[in-house]
């Protein structure tokens, strides 16, 4: 079926679920023209391609777009992105990060995340106030700050340098879009490169040491691929937790559940899978496959509806209604098989620590005006977050 959707409309924008839901009657998998491509919002069938090996993020040499001179600086540093690769270059780095990367150092920024978040609380203003600017996006990029090691009063460049990288996977792009993605690379570049070359000198306790030293059969990360790494940590990390922060604490008010300390871990999953921050993640056919009855010849693209999966009634009963009782399942929020989120595990503790400390410090909070939605597909958040605390 060949149906037609603009990513960029208006309605769709503030609720995408239903034209995914109108796609799935379908059947699993569909024709979306204004991408060209065939999209599936399946759970079976995101999950299987995600787990496939005969499907991945790299493009094949013969589907390699052309980088136009504007673009290059951007590409460059994408180039070594884990996010972007296959193997075996993308198990290399991934095994490299990830002996830096650690469920023990991660863990060991709970206390850190518990005191930020009153701190944050501490000083919001009095009256009417957007959440996100105050809370949302303040907490996730002074965390990642500390984690990596630069110094926090860098938090609004690397919050900007982000935002309008990220912007290059946004629908809609224009060339002012691009221009800002590559100055903000170009700035983001310089001031790791510096930063790094600092840390080679003298090492201190934080993450970009530790990558530094990071070495697996006497391989090591280089400046450019640990500069890759540093930005994407911060990106794809940042802008999802941002989002889901948000889209969180809206539905919480909405729906008017509380968050605590012993059912942090149900609500977190249930806000992952009723509105995720990442909407859409595409993957390249390596040879001819079949997936539910869906022929794929090498080349193929494919959409995968990271969210529409998540709402998959042959996986949860009432998929439309937010609720935090209900059994905890897999989600497809992080993906799934090789390229899992490396930040999946921060992104549940920061969200677990702190959105149980805003509940109980602000047992009164409300929205005050009906919370919108940015034009930012393929990531789906809020624009604002009004509220008041009593």
């Amino acid at each position: 079926m060949r149906l037609s959707q603009s990513p960029t409309d208006a309605a769709f924008v503030q609720n995408p679920y239903a034209f995914y839901e109108a796609a799935r009657a379908h059947g699993p998998f569909f024709r979306w023209e204004e991408y060209g491509m065939l999209a599936t919002g399946d759970w079976a069938a995101v999950n299987a391609i995600l787990r496939n090996r005969k499907f991945g993020r790299e493009a094949l040499p013969e589907k390699a777009p052309v980088i136009p001179a504007h673009l290059k600086p951007f590409y460059a540093v994408e180039a070594h992105s884990m996010l972007e690769l296959e193997p075996p270059r993308h198990t290399r780095l991934r095994n490299l990060v990830l002996r830096a990367f650690t469920s023990r150092r991660i863990a060991a920024l709970q206390p850190e995340i518990d005191s930020l978040a009153h701190q944050l609380i501490d000083a919001f203003p009095s009256g009417e106030f957007d959440l996100l600017a105050h809370f949302g996006q303040k907490l996730p990029v002074i965390i990642i700050a500390r984690l990596l090691g630069v110094p926090e009063t860098m938090s609004d460049d690397l919050l900007k340098w982000s935002r309008a990288m990220v912007g290059m996977y946004m629908a809609g792009r224009t060339r002012e879009t691009e221009d800002r993605a590559v100055a903000a690379t170009e700035a983001f570049v310089y001031f790791l490169r510096s930063y790094i070359e600092a840390r080679r000198q003298e090492p201190r306790d934080d993450l970009i040491t530790e990558l530094i030293a990071a070495e697996e059969e006497s391989e090591k990360l280089s400046t450019d691929e640990l500069i890759s790494t540093c930005i994407l940590l911060l990106n794809a990390g940042h802008e999802a937790t941002v989002h889901t922060i948000g889209n969180g604490v809206k539905t919480l008010l909405q729906t008017g559940t509380r968050i605590t300390r012993e059912n942090a871990s149900a609500c977190v999953e249930e806000i992952l899978r009723f509105d995720p921050a990442l909407h859409m993640f595409t993957r390249w056919a390596y040879e001819d496959v079949e997936i539910l009855g869906q022929r794929f010849q090498r080349g193929d693209q494919v959409a995968l509806l990271l969210a529409a999966a998540n709402r998959d009634p042959a996986v949860w009963s009432n998929p439309q209604v937010f609720d935090v009782q209900r059994e905890v399942k897999p989600v497809a929020s992080f993906g799934a098989g090789l390229h899992f989120c490396v930040g999946a595990p921060l992104a549940r503790l920061e969200l677990c620590t702190a959105l149980p400390i805003l509940f109980e410090r602000l047992p009164q909070l409300r929205l005050t005006e009906a919370p919108q939605y940015s034009n930012v597909y393929h990531f789906h958040g809020l624009s604002r977050l009004s509220v008041c605390r009593d």
